[in-house]
């Protein structure tokens, strides 16, 4: 089990032990909260896992756009769209 208290760590931790926060993010893919004056102040991550992060955002905010979409009606039959492809590919000379 996590413990988000174990991955939250001062500033002065991260100046003396960079290598160290570098290594255990890798290895363990959890982000690092970084404090300042006992307030959160940044996020650690690796690479990997912000990227992951990032295209998960990415589908949730294409959903939401389609969710909204729907409830106003701006909406198309899966068939209507098949036949417009359909004829749009007919139509592009070869």
């Amino acid at each position: 089990m996590m413990n988000i208290t174990d991955d939250i760590k001062p500033v002065t931790y991260l100046k003396a032990k960079a290598a160290d926060l570098l290594n255990q993010i890798n290895e363990t893919h959890r982000p690092i909260i970084i404090t300042q004056n006992g307030e959160p102040r940044a996020v650690l991550q690796d690479p990997k896992s912000y990227e992951n992060m990032r295209n998960a955002i990415g589908l949730l905010k294409l959903i939401s756009l389609g969710e909204t979409d729907v409830r106003n009606g701006r909406i198309k039959l899966q068939e209507d769209v098949f036949n417009d492809l359909e004829s749009s590919l007919k139509e592009k000379p070869k």
